[in-house]
């Protein structure tokens, strides 16, 4: 007889039957674990949070005033008798992977994460464990990542050139993780370091959190002469809206993994495109599920039937939780004109 799953998906969310408690849960409960601060997973209006150490200054500043309780990674507690740690992800500052153990098995849920070096968070961590949930945003193997020093070079090289040539520079990115990400591997010596509105709170949470940024300022506060040689960094929502006029000639860019297809770039009418995930790539993603060792893996969102057929060929028991846990990254590739399911 086989044994109950230690996870399952609810119309709420993912939910630990033996613990009652949910993992990024999209309805409001009583008692969520939380993997990081993304929108798609940090949902408002849940009684009681869950969430590692590192995460919680930018929870707070994404959802308010909540119920949080905080542990650090790898400090075990019990919930209703089912043993719960966290571990780092490597998606974003606080990011975690929830590792839930009863009856002598081990399940993990690994919410969003990635293998490449980032130094605004500590590097992922592979869990042992008999079933791996997990994510699969770049689940195709035309998506493969460039070194990240490299990336940071190439902008480098491109703010350089615009400054010595009068222009500012807009790079558009997400606002919590990415910005904060560049913000780590930029060469801040190039010039001024601009962001919108959007950004600089979650550079606050960062700050607080202990992690080194470079000075910011927001355009407010910056006398318009000082924007010719600046970075600005935006989010993506910002292409097109009347808050650029104020930077005159200026050259764009947008930093997104859905930079590596085909035409992205040119839909968007950027200059440039810098192809910068805080997803893994499909290497990645399939040296993950095989650092855990498990032989059961379940997708929840992104190239999901191409992953889960890549793993049964393989071996693997593998399936697939109907969710509501998109991306940051895949709202990057709607308004790219791209949607995950066909990229």
């Amino acid at each position: 007889m086989n044994e109950a799953p230690l996870i399952v998906a609810r119309p709420q969310g993912l939910y630990c039957p033996p613990g009652d408690f949910y993992i990024d849960p999209w309805r409001e409960v009583e008692r969520a674990v939380i993997t990081h601060a993304h929108g798609d997973h940090a949902r408002p209006g849940h009684a009681r949070y869950l969430a590692a150490t590192a995460a919680e200054h930018v929870l707070r500043t994404r959802l308010g005033a909540i119920t949080l309780q905080t542990i650090d990674y790898e400090d075990p507690i019990g919930i209703n008798g089912v043993r719960v740690s966290l571990h780092p992800a490597g998606h974003v500052l606080g990011s975690s992977q929830v590792r839930v153990e009863s009856g002598g098995r081990v399940w993990v849920a690994s919410g969003d994460y990635k293998l490449n070096p980032d130094a605004t968070c500590l590097p992922f961590e592979p869990v042992r464990c008999d079933t791996f949930i997990t994510e699969s945003t770049f689940g195709l193997p035309i998506y493969r990542w460039e070194d990240s020093e490299r990336v940071f070079g190439d902008i480098n090289a491109w703010w350089s050139a615009n400054a010595d040539s009068g222009r500012a520079s807009v790079l558009f990115c997400y606002a919590f993780g990415k910005a904060q990400r560049i913000l780590s591997g930029v060469d801040a010596s190039i010039g001024r370091i601009v962001v919108h509105g959007a950004v600089e709170p979650l550079n606050r949470a960062y700050r607080a959190s202990g992690v080194a940024l470079p000075p910011t300022q927001l355009v407010s506060e910056t006398d318009p002469a000082d924007l010719t040689r600046a970075l600005i960094l935006a989010p993506p929502s910002a292409q097109g809206s009347p808050w650029l006029r104020r930077f005159g000639d200026y050259s764009d860019a947008f930093a997104s993994g859905w930079m590596r297809l085909r035409g992205t770039r040119r839909r968007r009418a950027l200059d440039r495109g810098f192809v910068l995930s805080d997803h893994a790539d499909w290497p990645g993603l399939l040296q993950a599920v095989d650092a855990t060792g498990a032989q059961q893996v379940i997708v929840t969102h992104g190239q999901v039937p191409v992953l889960v057929r890549w793993l049964s060929e393989h071996g693997l028991d593998a399936s697939a939780f109907e969710t509501e846990y998109g991306d940051e990254e895949a709202g990057d590739a709607v308004a790219a004109g791209h949607s995950p399911e066909s990229a």
